[in-house]
């Protein structure tokens, strides 16, 4: 999980330091492309190529924020591999730097990620970390556990920071089940469709934002979930302005218009049992309604009878018009 607009290695224990000065130290300096033919590589090419003996890919997590939070493995295999692969090289040299490890570091990122198979060749003992927190979620590392699979090379996950489960407990909702759905698309039908499966699923959701699409994201939540669904936003983990807001989508909205920084979570309660209710109860009297339609009752009617049975006037008058087939218009006034 990465973002241009906060930088994850900004302090440690909650405390600003200055980033390491990278360009006077060769040995956190990006490392030059391998080969010029390799950036005509065909984007998912994994073919195997010859891997050396004893072989291995290490996915290595980082900190999401609090430098502290390294794991003793971590630095253990950082050490120990031949090189490192990563997204931002500054942003990895200047943890490495942080942390006393000094090795070639190499850009596999979304536009470089085509290479993998070759830089697998030439650093046969591969640690690879993301911008932060843990390869493969929201980032390009899966792609590399495929390349690393299709040439047989043994791949290691390593335990450590995430964004999204501090998330969810901090949001005080049900995370027995939940669902994570990392970014959603930007626009077009598939973020309709995604937007409607949060509403829909009874277990919490998790979902990542940028900070500059958070307010928009909420209110598309708000408008497909009901205003009143519960939610919670954290962002800036593990760092000195960590912040998490808890309460409705609507209420989440307006804490959040004005703007905000940081890498950010989003946790949308599932639907509640009193939702389900509801929608149940409205597929019952839309049933009921066309059953006294095909008696030929009207659209007055049949809404009046569905005020009787406690619905609001407009909620019954729409499911009149529904039930009947009639086109939306002001109703009939009694004389």
């Amino acid at each position: 999980m990465s973002d241009p607009h906060t930088d994850p290695y900004s302090g440690l224990h909650g405390q600003p330091h200055p980033e390491p000065d990278l360009h006077g130290d060769p040995a956190t300096q990006p490392e030059p492309d391998l080969e010029p033919d390799l950036e005509t590589a065909p984007e998912t090419d994994f073919s195997p190529v010859s891997i050396p003996d004893g072989a291995r890919v290490w996915l290595v997590p980082t900190p999401v924020g609090n430098l502290g939070d390294i794991t003793l493995r971590a630095l253990d295999v950082l050490r120990a591999a031949d090189a490192v692969a990563c997204e931002d090289t500054r942003r990895t040299g200047a943890l490495l730097t942080h942390l006393g490890i000094r090795k070639p570091l190499v850009r596999l990122d979304a536009h470089t990620m085509r290479r993998a198979p070759q830089v697998l060749e030439k650093y046969p003992r591969l640690a690879y970390v993301s911008d932060a927190g843990t390869p493969g979620i929201s980032d390009p590392g899966a792609e590399l556990v495929q390349a690393a699979v299709a040439a047989d090379i043994p791949v290691e996950v390593l335990p450590g920071a995430t964004a999204f489960v501090p998330a969810l407990v901090l949001s005080g909702l049900p995370g027995g089940r939940f669902t994570f759905e990392g970014f959603l698309p930007r626009s077009g039908r598939e973020r309709k469709e995604r937007l409607a499966a949060v509403a829909a699923r009874a277990e919490t959701s998790v979902l990542y934002e940028s900070p500059h699409r958070l307010h928009a994201t909420l209110l598309d939540l708000a408008q497909a979930c009901g205003e009143t669904r519960a939610a919670s936003v954290t962002r800036e983990l593990s760092k000195r302005f960590e912040e998490t807001a808890r309460g409705t989508l609507t209420e989440l909205a307006a804490h959040f218009s004005g703007g905000v920084r940081g890498e950010i979570a989003v946790v949308v309660a599932g639907r509640s049992d009193a939702e389900r209710a509801a929608e149940a109860a409205q597929v019952d009297h839309l049933g009921q309604a066309q059953t006294w339609a095909a008696t030929g009752l009207g659209v007055r009617d049949i809404r009046d009878l569905l005020v009787s049975q406690g619905l609001r006037k407009n909620d019954a008058y729409a499911l009149a018009l529904q039930a009947t087939g009639t086109q939306a218009g002001p109703p009939s006034r009694r004389p």
